[in-house]
């Protein structure tokens, strides 16, 4: 009979420790992994609902003489890298959102004389008066940059979704 090969002298292993894991272990082993995971979803879940509840900061925006009617300015709220879109629709009505496409995400384009604002990517389509999905794949509305006017300024307050 040929010697057995070296890894065997190495990690030598008895047939009968091999089946050490029962169906009882693997089982409660599932259980643990599984209220671990659960536990770390609950936490997440927590950290962003308290998240939501602060309320966001207050950012100048523009003036109102800035834009004309019919005119857009993409500014930056509430964070630096999170895009969002001003309108004019006329001379008292002003309009924001945020720029991603729910879509994919890609920027949308304002059109306010067609009343749009237009995903390039894929051809979706959202009302400009209020974010509205009139086509195209996006499946839900563009989230709402609340603003309020103070004096002849325009300030983003709050993102409603």
């Amino acid at each position: 009979m040929p010697d057995p090969p070296a890894w065997k002298h190495d990690f030598p292993v008895a047939w009968e420790d091999d089946h050490l894991v029962t169906r009882r272990a693997f089982a409660q082993s599932l259980v643990w992994v599984s209220g671990a995971a659960f536990a770390g979803n609950a936490a997440f879940a927590a950290r962003a609902s308290l998240a939501r509840a602060q309320p966001l900061p207050a950012r100048k925006v523009a003036d109102v003489d800035e834009l004309p009617v019919g005119g857009a300015k993409v500014f930056a709220y509430p964070e630096e890298g999170d895009a969002c879109v001003l309108v004019r629709l006329d001379a008292d009505t002003f309009v924001a959102f945020g720029q991603r496409c729910t879509h994919l995400g890609c920027p949308v384009v304002p059109e306010p004389a067609q009343g749009t604002l237009q995903c390039p990517c894929h051809e979706g389509l959202f009302r400009v008066t209020d974010g509205r999905v009139l086509s195209g794949p996006p499946p839900r509305p563009l989230p709402r940059v609340e603003l309020a006017r103070r004096g002849q300024e325009l300030w983003a307050v709050g993102v409603r979704s």
